[in-house]
């Protein structure tokens, strides 16, 4: 018997979608997750953009019918909003999502085989297979489930026109600079955006269950009490009804941004164009060809709580790692910066690579590094091997922090030198890595 060198076996998890049966690689799942409309997970939409609300996570969804190019308009919208509907939760990279199909049946070990030549153009698919009762079903590539999400995660991809496949064109060139951004209304009929990263849900309160003590308006949010926060002085709540808010959680606190209205989730360039001094607002960017007000989140959360970012001095100096964060953009540094310093790091900033150096010759100690990729004159890979051909810091963590991640971007990272390699908007994920860092850590190098 003569076994091809190329013979693969892998574990998958067989589906069905439109009919048809599909395989996915079970690396790329993380869990099942039946929903129906009376359960703790559910389909919401806001507006037209259907996401799954996951354990304090919005996960974006797709039907896996849709990718495949097998339903559309109506019939995708009936496919989705079934009541026994089930999702494939997938992890591609940094990118966590969610896939609708319409049947699971089990988990089996496959033989690969290649791809016919004449089907190599299509990225949905890494092989075929034949099971056991004789059928050959198709393999689903995550890589390209994960590439066909991008294109899907704001309500405009609904349309089909012309122009809109010429702009969803101009985003894929520029999609390094793009993020998902959640759009509201609040106090004035101006749109406002926050990233959609630092929300931890979306919710709606009846107006009776808001309280007033101390001064200030609460609610009763999962066994605690949590302070709501308005976007201008003399704002208030809905008098009847149900009030929305953004919820924002860290450390076992909670704080509710109340808004008028919560519009959309899109993917758009952020590009600050126009700055501001008015406080709580970062400056003004073009999102969907609509001038909006990006919030300064680092401006309301001590309005909930006055030591939101603060630590009890209990051997703090002894407890805090230090933590050199480097990028040339003001926008990520004002957002990324509370979240390490709210999750116990010291935290000193650095608008380039230049600077950073300049602070770690004058003999600033420093137990980690984390740097953005794009910058101008040097870039965050040039700044990691610079890092690491000098002795003294050649054993120092350092993370690289990137709008784009791709397996190729990786690749460069780890030859650069990098620890690790996250999304400029994966949060917990920073927050993970620079934990996993500090605790395979054999000592302090700096």
């Amino acid at each position: 018997i003569k076994i091809p060198l190329t013979l693969a076996i892998v574990s998958t998890l067989i589906i069905e979608a439109a009919g048809d049966r599909f395989a996915i690689p079970q690396l790329s799942v993380v869990e099942l997750v039946r929903v129906q409309h009376n359960s703790e997970h559910r389909i919401e939409r806001i507006k037209d953009t259907p996401v799954l609300r996951l354990r304090n996570k919005l996960l974006p969804l797709v039907h896996m019918s849709q990718l495949l190019g097998i339903y559309e308009g109506e019939d995708i919208e009936k496919a989705i909003d079934d009541d026994n509907g089930f999702i494939v939760v997938m992890q591609v990279g940094s990118q966590t999502f969610g896939v609708v199909v319409d049947g699971v049946f089990h988990t089996e070990e496959i033989v690969v085989k290649p791809m016919s030549t004449m089907l190599r153009n299509l990225n949905m698919f890494s092989g075929n297979t034949i099971l056991g009762d004789g059928s050959v079903i198709m393999i689903i590539d995550p890589n390209g489930v994960a590439s066909a999400m991008a294109s899907h995660a704001s309500s405009a991809v609904a349309e089909q026109s012309e122009e809109e496949a010429e702009d969803l064109t101009r985003k894929a060139h520029t999609s390094q600079s793009s993020i998902s951004l959640l759009l509201f209304r609040a106090g004035a009929p101006e749109p406002k955006a926050v990233p959609l990263s630092l929300v931890t849900r979306l919710e709606e309160f009846e107006v009776s269950k808001i309280e007033r003590s101390n001064g200030r308006d609460l609610v009763q949010y999962r066994g605690a009490l949590m302070p709501l926060v308005y976007i201008n002085d003399g704002d208030q709540h809905k008098l009847e009804g149900t009030q929305p808010m953004l919820v924002f959680s860290d450390s076992g606190r909670s704080m509710g941004l109340v808004v008028d209205e919560i519009v959309d989730i899109v993917e758009d360039n952020m590009n600050i164009e126009v700055g501001s001094e008015r406080p709580g607002v970062l400056g003004s960017a073009v999102i969907k060809d609509r001038a909006t007000e990006i919030i300064d989140l680092g401006y309301y959360l001590p309005q909930a709580f006055e030591d939101w970012f603060m630590r009890k001095e209990m051997d703090i100096q002894a407890l805090t790692k230090k933590v050199l964060f480097v990028d040339d953009s003001s926008f990520f540094r004002n957002m990324l910066t509370p979240v390490l310093k709210a999750a116990g790091y010291d935290v000193t900033t650095c608008n380039s690579p230049r600077q950073a150096l300049d602070l770690l010759e004058e003999g600033r100690q420093f137990h980690a590094v984390v740097s953005d990729i794009e910058m101008p004159e040097i870039n965050g890979f040039e700044f990691c091997e610079a890092l690491r051909r000098d002795p003294r810091f050649r054993n120092m963590p350092v993370l690289a922090l990137s709008a784009m991640v791709t397996p190729a971007s990786i690749e460069r990272g780890r030859q650069a030198g990098f620890d690790d390699y996250v999304a400029k908007f994966d949060r917990p994920g920073l927050i993970a890595a620079l934990k996993d860092v500090f605790s395979g850590e054999m000592g302090v190098a700096a």
